[in-house]
């Protein structure tokens, strides 16, 4: 599954619903940078690459920052699924 597409799914969601938020999709080793940088408020890790969760938790610990694994079942651009995201999402910002 594509991350992008997920995240444009997302945004979409919280666009229609009048909520402020943006999801963005990075590659792991811009993703450790961003949470290094402080550039987001809540940083998700994919299925996929979830075999770097701890590594990356390190680094979110150290900013401070919440760092969620996205389940599989919320992993998917379909309404429920990204509603299921959304409110992954906002139960942890």
């Amino acid at each position: 599954m594509s991350s992008s597409l997920v995240a444009k799914k997302a945004t979409a969601l919280f666009q229609t619903q009048g909520t402020d938020i943006e999801v963005a999709a990075t590659s792991i080793y811009a993703g450790q940078k961003a949470i290094e940088e402080d550039q987001f408020d809540l940083y998700l890790v994919s299925p996929q690459t979830r075999m770097y969760f701890d590594n990356l938790a390190k680094f979110a610990h150290r900013m401070a920052k919440p760092i969620v694994k996205i389940p599989p079942q919320a992993y998917v651009p379909l309404p429920k699924q990204t509603q299921m995201l959304a409110d992954l999402i906002e139960a942890h910002i």
